[in-house]
């Protein structure tokens, strides 16, 4: 939900203080989603087990992917001080710690406030599981310094490659689908409970920050474990085969977490996540020849096995050669996003399919919404400066992007941002 900020509305005290927060409402909600899953609103479920918020590491990057996407990016407004941000990253991670253990925002939540007041949760979410939500917060390159401002005192801590991607060879980017200042991504097993979380997040914000653009997706394009399948891309090819898993504890370390001795050590334990969306021209594809789809992807269609032979999972080789010629072609997608073609540049990708409806052409409005997760963002770079000649560029066009920068998680009592702000 797009909530405008309004000229001359603030963030007041009744609107923190209705939601219990500030140092001992944090404290009691820590206390109370560890607890277990009963409120005021009676949201006591019995369903899935629910992820925590709180740990080293913020959700929603390692945890098995979900299967609906939430994501909102937003901006703050011109009015907003540093205690403005301050008061609402607190505010966002106390209603987080609940909302992902499957309770209302606040203790009152959707039902149980007084009459003549509008509720602190909208309520669509009542009755519902967690749903294996999670709730992950981005910091975006303009909250540190907008048109050479530094908004919040923080310029000078901004990291080094937390920044606009540089220009793409065929990037069409639309200003209403890319950057922003903040950025929370919902993932979740039920889109209703996903949208409920930017929801209510957004109306937190209210007075301080208003959404700049959202996008959400379905059907997971990648796996983050081993126990999750590969699943298929719009182009109705497996994708993710070769991603980073949760339980590659030296491929996590070395591509997606930040290190302590890296800079800033502010963001020791977090990461950097690069948001591309990605139009997928599918009635153009459809009338490719299946031939032809596997050559440009550089794998089989059927069971997703590289073309140079195995299955899924062997590796691919690229010297293996049919009648003369490479069995993986040179310009394959494969070929040229392969770590080894890459100097060994990884990223963690949690991408989701979308569907906007239809163009003005009548055609499919949809692709990929790719999302990926590393520990600096020139790793992203390396490998799409090397997809230029990509035999898949025909097919697809990159129309929003973002960068964030996503904080160590936090313990109980603590919120994000506060290795930053504290």
């Amino acid at each position: 939900m797009t909530e405008s900020v309004q000229p001359g509305v603030r963030r007041g005290p009744s609107r923190r203080q209705a939601l219990g927060l500030g140092a001992a409402g944090l404290a009691v909600g820590a206390v109370g989603a560890a607890a277990g899953r009963f409120s005021v609103s009676g949201a006591g479920h019995d369903g899935d087990a629910p992820h925590p918020f709180h740990g080293d590491h913020q959700a929603g990057i390692t945890t098995p992917v979900q299967d609906h996407l939430h994501l909102a990016s937003f901006d703050l407004s011109s009015r907003a001080t540093r205690k403005d941000l301050v008061a609402l990253l607190k505010d966002w991670s106390y209603a987080a710690s609940r909302l992902t253990q499957g309770l209302d925002v606040s203790a009152s939540g959707a039902v149980a406030g007084p009459l003549d007041a509008p509720p602190d949760d909208t309520g669509e979410a009542f009755g519902l599981p967690a749903s294996s939500l999670t709730i992950t917060i981005g910091l975006g390159p303009t909250l540190f310094e907008l048109d050479g401002v530094d908004r919040f005192g923080i310029a000078d801590r901004r990291p080094p490659g937390l920044a606009p991607l540089p220009p793409f060879l065929g990037d069409v980017l639309k200003a209403e689908s890319s950057h922003g200042d903040l950025c929370i991504q919902a993932c979740a097993d039920d889109p209703q409970v996903a949208v409920h979380a930017i929801r209510n997040l957004s109306r937190i914000a209210f007075g301080t920050a208003h959404v700049r653009w959202s996008q959400m997706g379905f059907g997971r394009t990648s796996r983050t474990t081993t126990a999750q399948a590969t699943p298929r891309n719009l182009f109705g090819f497996k994708d993710g085969t070769a991603n980073v898993l949760a339980d590659d504890a030296a491929s996590l370390e070395r591509s997606v977490w930040v290190a302590p001795t890296d800079e800033p050590a502010w963001m020791a334990g977090g990461s950097y996540l690069v948001a591309r969306k990605i139009e997928m021209l599918m009635e153009t594809w459809d009338r490719v020849q299946l031939g032809e789809q596997q050559t440009i992807i550089g794998r089989d269609k059927d069971v997703g096995a590289p073309l140079s032979g195995g299955e899924e999972l062997t590796d691919p080789d690229f010297d293996v050669e049919v009648d003369g010629a490479p069995a993986i072609d040179v310009a394959s997608h494969v070929r040229l996003a392969h770590p080894d073609n890459n100097g060994g540049a990884q990223m963690l990708r949690r991408g989701y399919n979308y569907v906007d409806g239809s163009n003005a052409l009548g055609r499919l409005d949809a692709g990929l919404f790719f999302l990926a997760y590393v520990r600096d963002v020139e790793q992203f770079v390396t490998v799409q400066r090397h997809l230029s000649t990509d035999l898949l560029n025909e097919y697809v066009r990159h129309v929003g992007s973002a960068t964030f920068a996503i904080p160590p998680g936090t313990q109980p009592g603590g919120w994000i941002g506060e290795t930053l702000l504290g």
